[in-house]
């Protein structure tokens, strides 16, 4: 996959990174790859040049953006990233006002312009409010062409493959580009001391990640867009053959037994898009099969918030809260 970069040539230094996405289903999955590395700036007169735009050179999946430092007028179409600007005190002037998880609800109503839905901007709206810079994730990536011709437009979201690493590098980027590189660095700090908590309390057992939708059950392992609670969670899989597929593979109750995992953590995709219509995720798993499992008997079943995982993805409260509750689930 691409790469994305960005240059900021302040005191002679070049930054690179990346970040792309990708989606599943009604709700695209973020698959990107992220390293960095810092190099020395080349002539005086290109960093003068640089310094005085006043712009970050973003290379993403999509194309390459200037993007101007400190922008004041921003619409967010990543709930990951909002959460991120949150966290910054950065404001936004629109979201999309459909589906914005609940610990962000405060981004609902009228004090903040509705950008369309993730899938479908309002094209009109944005190019009335003369947006500074647009920040798209995997969900709205087909909408790029037309939103760069409004405004400079980037499109942001984290790696599954590398999940910390691609969420402090896009978190050190958003620092950047709105004047936070201090908030930026004690994020990251606090989600690597989070994360090196978890993993010194890693469990001998292993574990299974499913995702409840409609009535059905869908398995994902380390290779997945859920990957991270593997691969940096250091939760052990209790199966390493599940297909890496964006809409997880489609597995049985059967299955689930078969496997018998020591931990089941489980997502309810349909608490967060069908307004709380039908079969909850517990009352799915609430039968003969899932109780002869040894995480059912052991009473190691953790229902993980979709808000988190599924909704606002890479996001700094986001992530520090999905290492919370993988903690907490372990510890029971």
């Amino acid at each position: 996959m691409k790469k994305m970069t960005w240059t900021m040539m302040t005191a002679g230094a070049v930054l690179l990174t990346a970040c792309v996405g990708a989606e599943e289903e009604n709700s695209t999955a973020a698959e990107a790859e992220s390293p960095a590395e810092n190099t020395e700036a080349g002539s005086d007169g290109a960093e003068n040049e640089e310094e005085n735009s006043g712009t970050i050179t973003v290379e993403h999946d999509l194309g390459t953006t200037d993007v101007p430092k400190e922008p004041e007028t921003i619409v967010v179409f990543d709930y990951g990233v909002l959460d991120t600007l949150d966290t910054f005190g950065v404001e936004p002037a629109a979201v999309p006002q459909g589906n914005i998880p609940a610990y962000l609800s405060e981004y609902e109503g009228e004090a903040y312009e509705n950008a369309g839905t993730l899938f479908e901007p309002d094209f009109e709206a944005i190019y009335d409010m003369e947006p500074d810079l647009i920040l798209i994730g995997g969900r709205t990536g087909e909408a790029y062409e037309e939103l760069s011709e409004i405004a400079p437009t980037v499109l942001m979201s984290v790696d599954a493959a590398d999940y910390i690493a691609s969420f402090e590098e896009q978190t050190t980027l958003l620092g950047d580009i709105f004047g936070e590189e201090e908030a930026a660095e004690e994020a990251v700090a606090s989600v690597q001391d989070g994360l090196d908590e978890l993993t010194e309390e890693a469990p001998e057992g292993e574990g299974l990640m499913v995702m409840a939708n409609e009535g059905s059950i869908s398995a994902y392992g380390p290779g997945s867009r859920f990957g991270i609670l593997h691969n940096e969670m250091e939760i052990a899989a209790a199966d390493d053959t599940i297909e890496d597929s964006n809409h997880g593979q489609n597995v049985s109750f059967e299955y689930v037994l078969e496997t018998n995992p020591d931990y089941l953590f489980v997502l309810d995709r349909g608490a967060v898009v069908s307004e709380g219509e039908g079969e909850t995720a517990a009352e799915l798993l609430d039968n003969e099969l899932i109780h002869q499992t040894n995480a059912h008997q052991e009473d190691h079943i953790v229902y993980l918030t979709p808000d988190y995982w599924y909704l606002a993805a890479g996001g700094v409260t986001s992530v520090q809260e999905m290492i919370k509750e993988v903690k907490e689930g372990i510890a029971e």
